[in-house]
């Protein structure tokens, strides 16, 4: 199992480490020889992953805060992905991060899913939930009030589960 956490910047980096540092932080040990970290292991690492999620960077070796907040979600993304989970937890995948680079994590998303990862997410975009998921979970006061399939999920099923209403207490 592997997370992709809510505040990338706090949580999913070392922002004064490296691309290359952070993208391979969760696989240390595959990527040493006899205990010894191997740098250039650790930088093909990178450089595959980068290439796979098309990650824009000047050099690997720069620190991961010169990044734009997209490219810098793709470094979590590479950082757990490369540890081949079978279920991947995305706490808002795309939240702070452009248009373009959100469509690009969607389609990074439905990919892998077709490819059979589970994926669990968690976002507050109704729309991104709609558009992504097989499944809505919605939860109200910390309690879960619906368990809809996509083709009965709309924005209206999921308000009312999400505000503890009925269709009928809503007039």
């Amino acid at each position: 199992m592997a997370l992709v956490p809510e505040d990338r910047r706090q949580q999913g980096l070392v922002m004064e480490s490296s691309i290359e540092r952070n993208a391979t932080a969760t696989r240390r040990w595959p990527l040493s020889r006899l205990g010894l970290l191997s740098s250039r292991a650790e930088r093909a690492s990178a450089r595959e992953w980068g290439a796979r999620l098309q990650l824009k960077a000047g050099a690997f070796t720069d620190a991961v805060a010169t990044l734009s907040g997209g490219n810098q979600q793709k470094v979590v993304l590479a950082k757990w992905l490369s540890t081949e989970p079978r279920v991947l937890f995305v706490d808002e995948p795309t939240r702070g991060i452009d248009v373009g680079t959100k469509a690009e994590v969607h389609r990074l998303l439905s990919t892998l899913a077709g490819q059979g990862l589970a994926i669990v997410m968690v976002s507050s975009e109704l729309p991104e939930v709609l558009g992504m998921a097989d499944r809505v979970l919605v939860m109200h006061e910390g309690r879960l009030t619906a368990e809809l399939d996509r083709d009965e999920a709309d924005e209206e099923s999921v308000m009312y589960a999400a505000t503890g209403q009925r269709p009928s207490e809503a007039a």
